[in-house]
């Protein structure tokens, strides 16, 4: 199973995308309207300028909350950003957002934004691999009575 199976089965929906002159209220509004944990930051909606997070937006609090509402994205975004192919097997990208503990990826192909998987969606779609694996097993099993 690859990336592609992922983003075949979650529709073609729009990868949620924000500038980097946004301000965060802005960012915070989107991602609590959208019930999404993280939006790519780009500036034409295909270029990968950065990732900017629920997690970006909690740890600056401390240290911004006077000014947290009308910083940029540019500001806080986390400007290496993991990416993947939508090639790429499920269990290399699990295994990426294991080691570099990040929820989500953009997949990229031909150097363009294509879509951007969570590890919601990697663990949604293994659960549903481990079912039918099950059923398999099951009627195996039933078939050899």
């Amino acid at each position: 199973m690859t990336v592609a199976d992922i983003l075949k089965a979650k529709g073609r929906r729009s990868v949620m995308t924000v500038k980097p002159s946004e301000t965060i209220g802005v960012v915070a509004h989107w991602l609590q309207r959208e019930g999404v944990g993280a939006m790519v930051v780009s500036t034409d909606g295909q270029t990968i300028e950065g990732m900017i997070s629920e997690r970006d937006i909690a740890y600056a609090l401390p240290t911004h909350s006077q000014d947290l509402h009308n910083m940029l994205a540019s500001e806080l975004m986390t400007v290496r950003v993991i990416t993947c192919s939508p090639k790429d097997s499920i269990a290399e990208i699990a295994k990426t957002m294991t080691n570099q503990r990040i929820r989500h990826l953009p997949v990229r192909e031909d150097g363009k934004l294509v879509g951007i998987i969570s590890i919601g969606d990697v663990l949604a779609h293994r659960v549903s691999e481990v079912q039918v694996e099950a059923n398999v097993l099951r009627d195996m099993a039933l078939a050899g009575r």
